[in-house]
């Protein structure tokens, strides 16, 4: 699962600000980053279990309120329920993405949500933020290495909101 690191009045107040941005645009190797974090949050939502693994570096270390899984195989098995869409849905969306002295790692962070579609659900939505390390292989393909790691749990939100968040969220990537 994503790591939390604001809580919900924050993200929220956040979301409704109506301020330019103050990131200057992101390079042509941090939008191609922020595609693969597309993809991956895509191959989640469309329930491809040979997408999702595709996008993990071999020694992926995702961490959770449930513990470690060290190692593409265990990140596999542990998000198995989440990628078929068992239970709740998940799905996130990168904002911005940075590539700092190490041309090969990149740091991807937006916003995530849980859905729970189940009629009953209160509250249906949950919402948090997310940071991923992303590795560049030799072959210029990039893999999540590092996701998750404490921060706060994700914060209830009602449809009026996840609406709010969703139609702010950047479409297309330009460096």
């Amino acid at each position: 699962m994503r790591a939390w690191l604001a809580t919900g009045l924050m993200f929220f107040a956040a979301a409704g600000s109506a301020a330019p941005s103050v990131h200057p645009p992101m390079t042509a190797a941090e939008c191609a980053v922020w595609q693969r974090e597309l993809g991956f949050s895509d191959s989640v939502a469309n329930h491809d279990a040979k997408a999702f693994a595709a996008y993990l570096h071999p020694g992926a270390v995702f961490i959770d309120d449930g513990g470690v899984a060290r190692g593409a195989p265990a990140v596999i098995a542990k998000w198995a329920p989440l990628v078929r869409g068992d239970g709740v849905r998940l799905r996130w969306h990168p904002e911005r993405v940075v590539i700092g002295g190490d041309p090969d790692t990149a740091l991807s962070m937006g916003p995530y949500w849980f859905d729970d579609p189940k009629q009953t659900a209160e509250p249906r939505f949950r919402v948090g933020r997310f940071i991923s390390t992303w590795k560049r292989d030799r072959h210029g393909v990039w893999h999540v290495l590092f996701d998750g790691g404490g921060g706060s749990q994700p914060q209830p939100a009602t449809t009026e909101q996840m609406l709010a968040l969703q139609a702010k969220l950047p479409k297309t990537c330009a460096p």
